[in-house]
């Protein structure tokens, strides 16, 4: 049995990797929002070193490997945000990293990636190519350790680190903990860590339309997984196929539900990031702002959003800000 089969993702785990974070990262900063006469917190995870949450999970992550599976590297599956979360840490940490990612990732991050000094393997997303079973045959042939980009016990609690920083954060304003927090979701890591690190609030995962297979898992208390007809989308980093059991087990004891987002909603999202909070969000990471903005999500004391990333290019900036898309 492995060690990643052996561990599982707790609360206390969640604390230990707030702290080990803590040790090497400044907190991002909570930032208020007024929206309709009530003030939001949002959590600014797009100012991380490499433009992503990410970071956190892989930071717990490969900091937890023993000195011989450092020895041997790792391999991570991401479009783009993950993988350069994985390529710092393995930069730091002296260990080599492969990351494999869709070829239709977008050029920022894979040059980014590329970069930090990961190698990067390309699969054909659009053609149906399974990112798994390219990540299992090179940890096959190479004896390295898979660095999941949400189905990772370390990943889960990683990501949920942002809620510890969340809560304290609001604490130093006088502040009780949230009482909604609300996320962008793709494999649902992050909602997961959230839930764990903040077991008194409704953790709400929010998904692109068309893309929605942890909405439809909540409301079926069945894995679902995205159909093969799935529209294109904006939010590459939420493009995944599936959550995993070990994700699930969470969000289906946690998360009341989920929500659905359009393209329109998350570019008006992305506007107003830009013109109340002088942030660039890329298009997954306004995925929370968006539910909140068109009054999808319920109404609550403290809603907390996390503004989860931040990795577009200036080019497909500019077209939002302009209305061009």
């Amino acid at each position: 049995m492995t060690q990643a089969l052996l561990h599982r993702p707790t609360g206390q785990g969640v604390a230990m990797a707030a702290r080990k974070i803590s040790e090497i990262l400044p907190r991002t900063p909570l930032l208020p929002l007024d929206v309709d006469g009530r003030t939001i917190w949002c959590k600014a995870e797009s100012l991380q070193p490499v433009g992503a949450f990410k970071i956190r999970g892989a930071w717990h992550r490969l900091t937890a490997l023993t000195e011989e599976e450092r020895a041997r590297g790792v391999v991570g599956v991401s479009s783009g945000n993950h993988a350069q979360g994985v390529a710092w840490a393995a930069r730091r940490l002296g260990i080599e990293a492969t990351i494999v990612m869709p070829v239709d990732a977008p050029e920022v991050k894979l040059a980014n990636t590329r970069a930090l000094g990961a190698e990067v393997v390309l699969y054909d997303r659009p053609g149906g190519e399974d990112r798994d079973e390219v990540a299992a045959r090179l940890c096959a042939a190479r004896g390295a350790t898979l660095v999941h980009a949400y189905g990772d016990p370390w990943i889960i609690e990683g990501q949920g680190s942002t809620g510890i920083e969340i809560a304290a954060q609001m604490a130093e304003l006088g502040l009780a903990a949230p009482d909604q927090v609300v996320a962008p979701c793709g494999g649902g890591g992050l909602t997961a860590g959230l839930a764990l690190a903040l077991p008194d609030a409704a953790v709400i995962p929010v998904e692109p339309e068309g893309w929605d297979d942890v909405c439809r898992s909540l409301e079926t208390g069945t894995i679902c997984r995205v159909g093969a007809d799935a529209p294109p989308t904006p939010c590459d980093a939420l493009q995944t196929p599936g959550t995993w059991p070990i994700n699930f087990e969470i969000l289906r004891a946690r998360c009341p539900f989920g929500l659905v987002v359009t393209p329109a909603e998350i570019r008006a999202a992305q506007r107003l990031a830009f013109a109340k909070l002088r942030l660039v969000i890329e298009p997954g990471g306004a995925a929370a702002l968006a539910a909140v903005l068109a009054g999808r999500t319920p109404s609550a004391e403290r809603t907390a959003i996390v503004l989860s990333g931040g990795n577009t290019d200036a080019q497909a900036f500019a077209r939002v800000l302009s209305g061009a898309d």
